[in-house]
């Protein structure tokens, strides 16, 4: 009797898609705005799952390549999300989406 199954592209696919809609679910139903930025992260290590699980299936580096411009993006803006969080903390003193349809003083 075999304990173990062999992990198949499939699995990976499946945990991607399963994040994906985890990152998307923070993303629409969350009024805190860091957890919208950390589901909105969860969906970009998603697609970077996607990404280097098609480059393994092809043989080629194409999507790992892609993965680290995507990581260096992703870093980029979590500096600039933060640092906008942080300057509308200081302005309404909250961090609740809600309060921030309108951006007037």
């Amino acid at each position: 009797m075999e304990l173990f199954y062999p992990v198949t592209p499939t699995h990976y696919l499946v945990l991607s898609a399963c994040l994906f809609g985890i990152g998307v679910a923070g993303v629409l139903s969350r009024r805190n705005i860091f957890i919208s930025l950390m589901s909105l992260e969860l969906m970009l290590n998603a697609v970077n799952l996607t990404f280097v699980t098609f480059s393994r299936i092809n043989g080629d580096l194409t999507g790992h390549v892609i993965v680290l411009f995507v990581v260096a993006v992703a870093a980029a803006e979590a500096c600039v999300g933060l640092a906008i969080v942080i300057a509308l903390f200081r302005l309404k003193e909250t961090v609740d989406l809600d309060l921030f349809k309108s951006l007037k003083g």
